[in-house]
């Protein structure tokens, strides 16, 4: 196999977008954004062991192939950019949907290059992890930086920000969102004004990709409008989750005890801070 040592598992957290905007669209076709993301305790999970052949092979990723596979794309990003000859087996425990709008593939992304340039001594700072998982996706920088933040541009340029503790209801139907399709559709408004940093805190925004979304995913709006049925529910990215603040986990619970048939869903804590900031808790 090539391996040379185990390490224990990383953690990969999810996000909300507490709201996004499109404020415009660039010369290259990328869209101009306005978001506030926040980072939650619902996590995958990686394993990482060193390999001395070179190699990079993913156990329980999802069906996806390698070329659309952002941790081996993570790490093969990584190789090119360091020349470093070693590689490495990764252990993915999948627990944040594929296509819920939740970062889980941005978030394993990240990841896997903290992981590495930490294992492979690679000795790269956090900005030149940040551009390398650019390259991969534009949530992959925030996950990287390891902070809720405030994030303009195509979601590379991130203010940091320190979110009031609050819990979160979550509710996903089973349907996988297209960011690709959501983002191309020609209903999408692109023109929304933009915010300054003080409107944050005072409750403003929305998420522009719901109206399309739940156009072209029924099966989001029907979970979106069950959900605000006990509260301000949003939904989050460009996925089919959406999500509701609660008092604590128990009130959380009793509300997803109540889902409709076809939805899952989980409560989760909002974090200010990336587990991986404080490495101690989890031992890498």
């Amino acid at each position: 196999m090539g391996r040379t040592q185990s390490l224990n598992e990383w953690p990969a957290p999810a996000k909300l977008n507490l709201f996004l905007h499109v404020v415009g669209r660039r010369a290259d076709g990328l869209h101009e954004l306005q978001t506030l993301f926040q980072l939650i305790d619902h996590v995958d999970r990686l394993g990482f062991a060193v390999r001395e052949d070179g190699d990079i092979c993913v156990q329980g990723a999802v069906a996806v192939s390698p070329a659309d596979d952002l941790t081996v794309r993570a790490a093969y990003a990584l190789k090119a950019a360091t020349g470093c000859p070693l590689g490495v087996d990764i252990a993915l425990e999948k627990r944040i949907p594929v296509g819920s709008g939740l970062g889980g593939g941005s978030s394993d992304a990240a990841t896997v290059l903290l992981a590495l340039n930490r294992l492979w001594a690679t000795g790269l700072g956090v900005a030149e992890l940040a551009s390398i998982g650019l390259a991969l996706g534009a949530d992959v920088p925030v996950f990287v930086h390891g902070h809720s933040a405030f994030a303009e541009g195509i979601g590379e340029r991130l203010t940091p920000t320190a979110l009031e503790p609050t819990w979160y209801c979550v509710l996903i139907p089973a349907v996988s969102v297209s960011t690709a399709r959501v983002f191309s559709n020609h209903e999408l408004t692109r023109n929304t004004p933009r915010m300054t940093i003080p409107a944050l805190f005072r409750g403003e925004g929305r998420n522009d990709l719901e109206p399309v979304t739940c156009v072209l995913y029924p099966e989001v709006r029907k979970s979106l409008d069950w959900l605000r049925g006990y509260g301000d529910a949003r939904m989050t990215g460009t996925g089919g989750a959406s999500f509701l603040s609660v008092g604590d986990r128990q009130a959380g619970l009793d509300i997803l005890n109540k889902a409709p048939p076809g939805c899952t869903g989980f409560v989760a804590q909002g974090l200010n801070c990336h587990p991986l900031v404080d490495e101690t808790k989890f031992g890498v």
